[in-house]
């Protein structure tokens, strides 16, 4: 697998993996998290304008999965409760609106190699998730990332925030 920056005509493969995802969360009770088709297309584009946005391809050319990457501040970031950071350095990995092909014949990994990818950009990674979404909840904790408290995301969203550092 590889990973590269989206460009413009990766949206049409983008938004099924997004469609997807918010199926699979969903029938996993966690409805809410990207409901009304968010992320909307021009968020995407906007992504994709800006330099943030990346896929993931497998080991024949074919998008597999796609997320949000950059190295700055997160102003949903800024105050956290219930918690703390692990560690308050600026600037930090962010990660958002991460997800990976489901179903029959989908690569195994996708999600694990995209934050192993992002942590090996900067080694300071800050990401969220609903309270609802146990899977990536899971798969933040399988992949090294420490819960750190509550953050609030657009709108006032309630998010749980995670963070992963690299051991000096």
């Amino acid at each position: 697998m590889k990973i590269r920056k989206s460009r413009p005509e990766d949206l049409e493969r983008m938004l099924r993996l997004y469609a997807d995802a918010r199926v699979f969360m969903a029938e996993h009770g966690n409805p809410t998290q990207w409901a009304n088709g968010y992320p909307e297309p021009e968020m995407l584009q906007e992504d994709i304008r800006a330099g943030v946005s990346y896929v993931c391809e497998d080991d024949q050319g074919r998008v597999v999965g796609t997320f949000v990457f950059f190295v700055g501040e997160d102003e949903s970031y800024k105050v956290i409760e219930q918690g703390d950071w692990k560690d308050h350095r600026v600037p930090y990995g962010v990660v958002h609106r991460i997800t990976s092909q489901r179903g029959e014949g989908a690569p195994r990994g996708v999600g694990s190699f995209c934050l192993q990818w992002c942590f090996e950009q900067c080694g300071n990674v800050r990401i969220d998730t609903h309270r609802d979404n146990l899977p990536m909840q899971g798969a933040l904790a399988k992949n090294g990332f420490e819960r750190c408290g509550i953050v609030y995301v657009r709108g006032g969203e309630e998010r749980i925030a995670f963070q992963k550092v690299a051991r000096s």
